[in-house]
């Protein structure tokens, strides 16, 4: 397994670590919950190291994108960031990525699972394209700092005014005075916070010293354990679970980053005739009723006994006190307050369709 370039810190901090993806990642610290509430109520930092970083610069970068991503990069000014998906000619979901645009060069930030994939994918549809397509995740260490604190720990560290900074805002600037970082106000946890990108030589230091400046805010080490559950609760789409291959942007409820209008791109065709006839299935989210907790891959079936989907993500949700599930039910079955029953194990256990997101993100707009 692969390891990043803080994981003899993890190890260090008394961190459990789990395979993740090809990498030996912590799962936690302290405690699942204790590090969910810790970002949610002050600040967490999360390494996120093992995910892709891919450079995308030269004349046709812009159209470069355009074709093979969802959302229009044109509305993506020098200085922000947005959310996009890489589709199949099938409309199918080779990967969600965001993409910072940044002096020179746009940087494409992917799952850790599809870095090798999305890189290929990227090379395979250049073509005629004036491009360079530079993969640099091996040598890029990647952090969030997440949670209301967020702000005023990294405020103190850097030469930047990042109160000044937009939601989806990126910056070049350096942190505890000669670090140079990429410093973005993104993140995967409904809080407000920022991810920041330097150099592998640095990680140590950057990690050490930020958990030392937000040890007063009450700043904590977070493993994926509650990256999962933090994301979860906003309805924040995970790749393997609420999106694939085999899950087509309107079923995932993410038809909003899909410009059609934009003009041509890779799965275009596909998805507007998906948009035009309809779903026949859609992600909702399910509260259980009954005692048990879904599950990913759970069957998910009608009163009636009739298997009509299954459990996209499912666990206890931290912040609610409640067992929450998000699932791809047939679409006459997904108006809030359906009930369903979810298989556990091969048991009904009652669950209904409740509103979504389950918890409402606080990004600073």
């Amino acid at each position: 397994m692969k390891r990043t370039p803080l994981y003899d810190r993890h190890v260090a901090m008394g961190a459990k670590t789990v395979e993740f993806g090809g990498w030996d990642m912590p799962v936690q610290y302290t405690g699942i919950i204790e590090e969910h509430h810790a970002t949610r109520n002050a600040a967490g930092l999360f390494d996120i190291s093992h995910m892709g970083q891919i450079n995308v610069r030269g004349p046709d970068a812009l159209p470069f994108l355009q074709y093979i991503a969802t959302q229009d990069v044109a509305t993506i000014a020098e200085g922000l960031a947005n959310y996009s998906l890489l589709c199949y000619p099938d409309g199918g979901i080779v990967d969600d990525i965001f993409i910072y645009h940044l002096p020179g060069r746009y940087l494409v930030v992917v799952n850790a699972s599809n870095v090798d994939k999305d890189f290929a994918w990227m090379q395979e549809h250049r073509q005629s394209f004036n491009v360079e397509i530079e993969n640099i995740s091996d040598a890029t260490a990647m952090f969030a700092l997440q949670g209301p604190k967020a702000e005023a720990i990294l405020d103190r560290v850097t030469d930047l005014d990042v109160t000044a900074l937009w939601f989806h805002g990126v910056v070049e600037g350096f942190l505890f005075g000669d670090v140079p970082a990429i410093i973005a106000r993104t993140g995967y946890t409904g809080e407000d916070g920022f991810e920041l990108f330097v150099e592998n030589a640095s990680a140590t230091r950057v990690w050490d010293s930020l958990l030392e400046a937000g040890k007063a805010d009450g700043l904590r080490p977070v493993g994926l354990g509650a990256r999962d559950s933090l994301r979860f609760e906003p309805k924040l789409a995970l790749y393997g679970h609420e999106i694939s291959d085999q899950i087509n942007p309107y079923e995932a409820g993410l038809g909003w980053v899909v410009k059609l209008e934009k003009g041509d791109f890779i799965g275009r065709e596909a998805l507007q005739r998906i948009k035009v006839e309809g779903v026949r299935r859609k992600l909702v989210g399910l509260e259980m009723v009954g005692r048990g907790i879904a599950r990913q891959g759970y069957p998910v079936a009608s009163v009636e006994g009739e298997t009509l989907g299954e459990v996209t993500s499912g666990m206890p949700a931290p912040t609610l006190g409640k067992n929450l599930a998000l699932a791809l039910v047939r679409t006459d079955l997904a108006k809030i307050g359906t009930e369903l029953d979810v298989l556990i194990r091969g048991k009904p256990v009652r669950a209904v369709v409740v509103k979504t997101p389950f918890y409402q993100s606080r990004y600073k707009k």
